[in-house]
C-alpha cells in the first residue's frame, strides 16, 4: 500500500516512522493543493483527522458530508485518498462551470428584452449584464427600484430579486420568463403596498421621527416624539396599514401612563376609514410635534451619561421618572452606570440603584435579557 500510495501522490510524505502523519500536496486539474492526514496508531482512516489549505477548504466546501462518509469506509488511506482527489475533481470542474461566460445569445436575448421593456426602465447595469436595476413609479409617484442578480442559464433558470419591500417578494417564473414579466410583477406588487407608504410617508413629514433616521421602504417600525423626552413606538402591518398598530410609549411613567389610559379608553374612535396618523391623534387626545413647527432641542435631550444625543446609532430611550428630574438616558449607559455603583443591587436580571442626576436621592431599576442585551427599563 505504501508504494501505491507513493505512486499516486508522491507529493505526499510520511512525516514520522511510524507513519502516522502525512503532509504534502493532491495534484487536481494542474493544481496542487496543500493538506495534512493526521492517523491514529491503528492507522483506522475512519479515525483519522483531515487539515486542509484554505484554498482546497473553500473548493471543498459543499463536500464535506461527502468527505466524511468516505473517510469513514475507505479500508486505508490510499483508497480514500484515491475518494478525494475524485471529488476534488468534480469540486474544480462544477466551480469552472459556474464561472464560466454565458454564451452569445445570452446577451443578444438580454439587450433584446431590455428594448422591448423600454430603455427608461433601467436604472443600472453591470458592465458582465450580470446585475441590472429596473425602476418604476407607484401610483403616488414614489420610484422603487429591484436588482435583479441574472445567471449563467438564465432565462431557463429565474434571476435572483432584491427589493426594498416590508413584505416578502417572489417572481412567478416559467422558462418563457422575461424581465418584462417580473417588472410586471414589481409593479403589481407596488401597488398592493400603495397604502402602507402612503401611511409611512404622512408620518414622516407631519411628525418628528426620532428612529429610524432615515427610515427604509422595508421599514414597518417609528418612534415618533410626542413631548419632551417621551415617544411612541409603533410598528405597522403592511398588509393592513389603516389597522391600530402596535404601540409601546417610552418615556417616564407619570408622562406615559396617562396616555397609554388613553389609547384604551378611546380605541373605540380607531377608524379604518381615516389614516393611521388621525386615527393617533383622535385616540391620543394630542397633536404630534412636526418639523416643520418644532426644533429637536424643544422635545429631546442628550444623554445625561454620555453627553450625546446618538450613539451608534441609537437615541436615548430611558428617562428618569422623577418629576423633577426626567432626565434621559441611552439604555446601555444607564446600566453601565448602575453596574458601576458600589451601592446598587443585582436581583436576578433586575439592577438596583440611583439615578446619576436626582438631588433625592431614590430607587431605580434596570431589567435586561442577558441575550443581546435587549433592555427594557422602569424607574
Amino acid at each position: 500500500m505504501e508504494t501505491s500510495l507513493l505512486r499516486e501522490f508522491p507529493l505526499l510524505l510520511p512525516q514520522n516512522l511510524q507513519k502516522t502523519v502525512y503532509e504534502g500536496f493532491v495534484s487536481a486539474q494542474g493544481r496542487d493543493f496543500h493538506l495534512k492526514i493526521e492517523l491514529p496508531e491503528d492507522l483506522q482512516v475512519k479515525n483519522a483527522r483531515l487539515h486542509c489549505s484554505w484554498q482546497l477548504k473553500a473548493i471543498l466546501s459543499g463536500y464535506q458530508h461527502i468527505l466524511q462518509q468516505r473517510m469513514q469506509h475507505s479500508p486505508d488511506l490510499l483508497s480514500f485518498m484515491l475518494e478525494l482527489k475524485m471529488i476534488l475533481e468534480v469540486a474544480l470542474k462544477n466551480k469552472q462551470e459556474l464561472h464560466a461566460p454565458p454564451p452569445p445569445q445570452y446577451y443578444s436575448g438580454l439587450l433584446q428584452e431590455l428594448a422591448t421593456l423600454g430603455w427608461d426602465k433601467l436604472a443600472y447595469m453591470e458592465s458582465s449584464f450580470s446585475t441590472l436595476k429596473l425602476k418604476a413609479q407607484d401610483a403616488s409617484g414614489r420610484e422603487h427600484l429591484i436588482t435583479l442578480r441574472l445567471k449563467a442559464k438564465y432565462p431557463a433558470e429565474p434571476p435572483d430579486c432584491v427589493v426594498d419591500f416590508p413584505v416578502p417578494f417572489s417572481v412567478t417564473w416559467t422558462p418563457q420568463g422575461s424581465l418584462g414579466s417580473i417588472h410586471s410583477q414589481f409593479v403589481a406588487a407596488l401597488d398592493s403596498l400603495k397604502a402602507f407608504w402612503d401611511v409611512m410617508d404622512e408620518i414622516d413629514e407631519k411628525t418628528w421621527v426620532l428612529e429610524p433616521e432615515k427610515p427604509t421602504r422595508s421599514a414597518t417600525a417609528r418612534r415618533i416624539a410626542l413631548g419632551s423626552n417621551t415617544s411612541v413606538y409603533i410598528e405597522v402591518d403592511p398588509r393592513h396599514p389603516t389597522m391600530l398598530p402596535e404601540c409601546s410609549f417610552l418615556g417616564a411613567d407619570h408622562v406615559v401612563k396617562p396616555l397609554g389610559i388613553k389609547l384604551s379608553k378611546n380605541i373605540h374612535l380607531w377608524d379604518p376609514g381615516n389614516t393611521l396618523l388621525e386615527n393617533l391623534k383622535d385616540v391620543l387626545e394630542m397633536d404630534f410635534p412636526a418639523r416643520a413647527v418644532l426644533e429637536q432641542s424643544d422635545f429631546t435631550m442628550d444623554c445625561g451619561i454620555c453627553y450625546a444625543y446618538q450613539l451608534d446609532g441609537v437615541v436615548p430611550n430611558q428617562v428618569c421618572d422623577n418629576p423633577q428630574c426626567g432626565q434621559p438616558f441611552h439604555q446601555i449607559c444607564l446600566y453601565e452606570w448602575l453596574r458601576g455603583l458600589l451601592t446598587s443591587r443585582q436581583s436576578f436580571n433586575t439592577i438596583f440603584g440611583e439615578c446619576p442626576y436626582c438631588s433625592k436621592v431614590r430607587q431605580l431599576f434596570l431589567t435586561f435579557n442577558r441575550i443581546g442585551l435587549g433592555f427594557s427599563h422602569e424607574f
